[in-house]
């Protein structure tokens, strides 16, 4: 009898310091986690305000070209980049945010920044839904292919204008002055 409860306690010292060890473990994440996200201005990508894009220095460019583009004053980042559903906005804004956090962290992101797949058809389909009365009958039929026109293949420089700062593809007669 003094065998099994020496046996009893011995168990339940065991689990009492894996409880501690798993408890001290989690408290560690959470404070790591906390503190990340404190750093990182976490709660700023839960507003709609476009200053919150720019917490990470490669983002600067797309700010200050959208500041003088043409939608400068009837749209926000939020309003072309993301779903206007509450629950696909959400989704939209975590699975970027993994991405973003990871790339920014690891630093393995492309540069120039360059829009997903995905997340351009969530652009599309914004453009499509705010311009509806002017592009039905041009698109009607259209969506669904994967290499179908865009509405940025011939309006570029709509949401975020000229390009500033780092910039993108050069134009054609960019190219050839310079070949000269």
């Amino acid at each position: 009898m003094a065998n099994q409860d020496r046996m009893l306690r011995t168990r339940s010292m065991q689990g009492g310091a894996a409880l501690a060890v798993l408890g001290g473990l989690v408290g560690v994440l959470l404070g790591v986690g906390g503190y990340t996200f404190f750093y990182a201005e976490g709660l700023s990508y839960m507003s709609t305000d476009p200053k919150a894009c720019v917490n990470c220095h490669i983002m600067r460019p797309q700010y200050d070209s959208w500041q003088k583009s043409s939608h400068h004053n009837v749209a926000k980042c939020v309003d072309c980049h993301l779903p206007h559903d509450f629950i696909g906005k959400y989704i939209a804004k975590a699975e970027n945010g993994w991405h973003h956090s990871k790339g920014f962290t690891m630093q393995d992101f492309h540069e120039p920044i360059m829009i997903k797949a995905k997340n351009a058809a969530i652009l599309q389909q914004n453009c499509l839904a705010c311009h509806a009365d002017l592009v039905h009958e041009l698109v009607g039929g259209v969506n669904g292919e994967p290499d179908e026109v865009q509405c940025v293949h011939c309006h570029s420089g709509v949401g975020h204008g000229e390009t500033a700062g780092l910039g993108g593809p050069e134009r054609a007669e960019e190219i050839e002055g310079n070949a000269t």
